[in-house]
């Protein structure tokens, strides 16, 4: 007797329980509701875009003789990119014939003349930036194409441009061992994001 009334309980329980869960399931699915949302979430990404000008023989010297020189300005542009760059400069040079007359060219780089700078480079006189061979013991002109900043980098905010001197001369020193040598630079510009790039 006990036994059944014990299982009368326990099946009222259950069906209590399951009463309640079927309430609150129908409370549940009766409330009001609503939804906003938030578009047109876009984004781009900026850009980093170094020009030069000229982009071809900006110091050439053809017959050059001991004590023979030449100079010319080279501008340098941070557009159409759309962010703060800075820049690093480097050099390699050939040796076809063994004679080593890049490491006998010295090489000076110079901002734009301190004096008259509607005529960029005449008087060289602006700040030095490089003095060298023509292409350095380790290619690196003015500062470092190593991420973030390094001695020497320049920099250039969105749109800006700015005008390098760059001077090649044969010393007066040289040696008849050098007669009839050549060789070919290439400057390298390397540029990179200032935002977010210590």
């Amino acid at each position: 007797m006990e036994e059944h009334g014990l299982r009368r309980k326990l099946a009222a329980t259950i069906v209590a329980l399951l009463a309640f869960l079927v309430f609150m399931t129908i409370g549940v699915l009766a409330v009001f509701t609503d939804q906003a949302t938030v578009t047109a979430n876009a984004f781009t990404t900026g850009t980093i875009d170094i020009g030069v000008n000229p982009t071809s023989a900006l110091v050439s010297f053809t017959g050059m003789m001991p004590g023979d020189s030449v100079t010319d300005d080279l501008v340098v542009t941070n557009q159409p990119g759309s962010g703060a760059l800075r820049y690093a400069i480097s050099s390699t040079a050939t040796d076809p014939d063994s004679k080593a007359l890049k490491d006998q060219l010295a090489l000076v780089i110079k901002t734009i003349d301190a004096t008259a700078p509607a005529t960029p480079c005449d008087d060289f006189d602006g700040t030095q930036l490089y003095s060298g061979d023509l292409d350095s013991p380790t290619g690196k002109l003015v500062g470092d194409s190593s991420q973030g900043s390094q001695a020497g980098d320049r920099s250039l905010g969105t749109g800006a441009s700015e005008t390098l001197c760059f001077r090649v001369s044969l010393p007066l020193s040289t040696g008849d061992a050098f007669q009839n040598a050549s060789t070919t630079a290439t400057f390298t510009f390397d540029a990179e994001q200032t935002a977010n790039n210590p």
